[in-house]
Formats: C-alpha cells, sequence, structure tokens
C-alpha cells in the first residue's frame, strides 16, 4: 500500500439489535474520536429517514456533535440528500459548522429521493427530485462561493464559515456532475468492480478545473473489516450485508443482527441472492489480506483515499478491526488538507 494512501470512515449510525437509537449515536460520536486517535482522515455520516435499524437522519446535527467531540480529524456529510433540501438552507448550515470548526468541515452530497415512497412524500417529492441534482447543486456552489444572481441581496450566513468543500457522492450519474462542476468524488458498488472503475474513468476524462479543485479526486468506498482471523472479519461483514437482503425484500432496513442471528436465518432465495452479491463487494481477513485486497483496488481505480464503509453488531470488534487496519496503513495522525 502506498504511504500517503489517506482513510477515512462513514458511519451511519446502525443500531444493533437489542440496543437504542440513543446508544448508536453517542456510540457514532465515540466512535469519530477513536478514529480521530487512530490517524483517520475524515469521519463522514449520513442521511436516512425513517429507517428502524439506522439513527443517523439528521447529518449535520450529528456532524455537530462529533466535531465538537474531537480536535483534528475532518468532520462531514456522506451525504446531505439535495434533493431534500433548500440549497441555502445546507449553504447556510454548513456555513455555521464551518464558522464553529474552521478548516475542518467537509460537505458530501447526494441525489437519493428516499427508500420508500410514502418517505419521499414526506420529504416533498416528487416537487423536487433526482433530476433537479445538478441544477440545485450548481445554485448551492453559488451559495457556497458567496452568492448568486438567482436571488439578488441574498447570501449565505454567516459568511465567515464559507467555503465549506464540496463534494458528489456517484450514483448513477453522480460521476459525470461531479466532473462538470470540478468536484472530489466518492464512489462505492465493489459488487460491480468493473462499473465502478468506468465510473472512475468517465469521471476523471470529463473533470473540468474549478475554483474547488485543480484536479480530479478520487475516494473509494468500501466495506473492510481486519480481524484474527478470515472468519471474524467475515462476519463482522455480514450483519450489514443480512440487514441489507432483508430490506431489499421486506422494505425495511432492521437493526442489525447478531452474528448467531445471522448463522441462524434461513434466507429465502431472492433474500440469498441480495445477501451473497453485498458480500461480494467485501474486503476482509487477516492483516495480510487484505493488505493485498486493498493494495489491488488502489491500482485498479488510482484512488487517492480509501473510505471504510463498515458497521459492526459488536462496536468492539468495529473498533479492533479499525485499530487493526490503521496499523496495516501506518496511520499516525490525519493527514493535511481536503
Amino acid at each position: 500500500m502506498d504511504a500517503t494512501l489517506k482513510l477515512s470512515l462513514l458511519d451511519r449510525a446502525c443500531i444493533p439489535e437489542g440496543g437504542s437509537a440513543a446508544q448508536a449515536l453517542r456510540g457514532t460520536v465515540a466512535l469519530a474520536a477513536h478514529a480521530e486517535r487512530l490517524g483517520y482522515h475524515r469521519f463522514w455520516v449520513a442521511e436516512h429517514h425513517s429507517v428502524p435499524g439506522i439513527a443517523g437522519s439528521a447529518p449535520t446535527v450529528l456532524a455537530a456533535a462529533i466535531a465538537s467531540g474531537t480536535s483534528r480529524i475532518r468532520v462531514g456529510t456522506g451525504g446531505v440528500m439535495l434533493p431534500n433540501h433548500r440549497p441555502l438552507v445546507v449553504a447556510e448550515q454548513f456555513a455555521v459548522l464551518g464558522a464553529l470548526f474552521p478548516g475542518r468541515i467537509d460537505l458530501g452530497l447526494g441525489r437519493s429521493v428516499g427508500f420508500t415512497r410514502g418517505i419521499q412524500q414526506a420529504l416533498g417529492h416528487p416537487l423536487r427530485d433526482a433530476e433537479d441534482f445538478p441544477d440545485q447543486l450548481a445554485e448551492l456552489l453559488e451559495w457556497l462561493g458567496g452568492g448568486t444572481d438567482r436571488y439578488p441581496g441574498v447570501r449565505a450566513q454567516p459568511a465567515d464559515g464559507l467555503p465549506v468543500p464540496p463534494f458528489v457522492l456517484a450514483l448513477g450519474e453522480g460521476g459525470q456532475v461531479a466532473a462538470e462542476a470540478g468536484l472530489p468524488v466518492v464512489v462505492g458498488g465493489l459488487q460491480n468492480r468493473s462499473r465502478m472503475i468506468t465510473v472512475i474513468d468517465e469521471y476523471r476524462a470529463a473533470f473540468r478545473p474549478s475554483r474547488w479543485r485543480e484536479r480530479p479526486y478520487v475516494i473509494v468506498a468500501a466495506p473492510i473489516a481486519v480481524a484474527e482471523t478470515t472468519e471474524q472479519a467475515r462476519q463482522i461483514l455480514a450483519a450489514e450485508a443480512w440487514a441489507l437482503a432483508h430490506a431489499r425484500t421486506q422494505g425495511t432496513f432492521p437493526p442489525l443482527p447478531s452474528p448467531q442471528r445471522v448463522a441462524e436465518t434461513e434466507l429465502t432465495t431472492r433474500q440469498r441472492e441480495v445477501f451473497e452479491k453485498a458480500q461480494r463487494g467485501h474486503l476482509y481477513g487477516v492483516e495480510a489480506e487484505v493488505r493485498d485486497q486493498l493494495g489491488r483496488l488502489v491500482a485498479e481505480t488510482g484512488a487517492d483515499e480509501i473510505m471504510v464503509t463498515a458497521a459492526a453488531f459488536d462496536p468492539e470488534q468495529q473498533l479492533d478491526s479499525l485499530r487493526r487496519l490503521a496499523e496495516l496503513a501506518g496511520l499516525t495522525e490525519p493527514a493535511g488538507g481536503i
């Protein structure tokens, strides 16, 4: 592995079976402090609405708590779903964060419009949908840059909290949108690595330099676990894959199950297909195995940064996995820059 490779972490504040949302949120804040001590570059939280197994419904609020509990690590969102919000409101929320925690805040942006029809309606869709994303992003960038001619005399405040660096989550056409706007991109989808590499290649080819970045910047998001044995590492990631299989077939993402529940539950054919597909995108094993897997991933994608997306039923197992990963990567403290 390249010693200059940055490692970061995305946490969804997943709720384990038998736990509470409050415990999950406090656990996310504590996890960020651990990630900072281990040398991870940034810690992001996500936006999910009306999901029983995920407590992270308000990423800007959670990011503020995380930034308050840390001192060096970059803190941000992976991401704020822009179709759910007015661009000015997003700009001002992050201007406040930027003023409170200067030089440490990231604005990761996505285009999801909600998991179910009911959630979409509650969020105001289809009045605003993912097709509006490029225009919404353009307006937001104007606010982040100081103002826009669309609304004369209106400025995002507090101005001394801006600009905050924006990133785009590449889902569907997100890579092209990021390239045209001259923004860093976050790409996932290791289940279909060839498609992921195509998105990255197209992003680099179409990239237009901007005030935000002169050159393309690629963050690859991946579920990663390192443990004492390969099987233990596999089990760490299996809980979220199991919950995803349940969500895709039952319509609800549940709390993370225990390893025993994962092993004992008889899955339907469709659930088994989703479960196995999700696991094909996992990187796991003992230190030597994960070092080799990460080396191949970086060689194939040219990633500037890897963002770990793993959630675990057992918080102690997750902490141990992140410690082992930090050690094999040679992390010491958060790297500089965005």
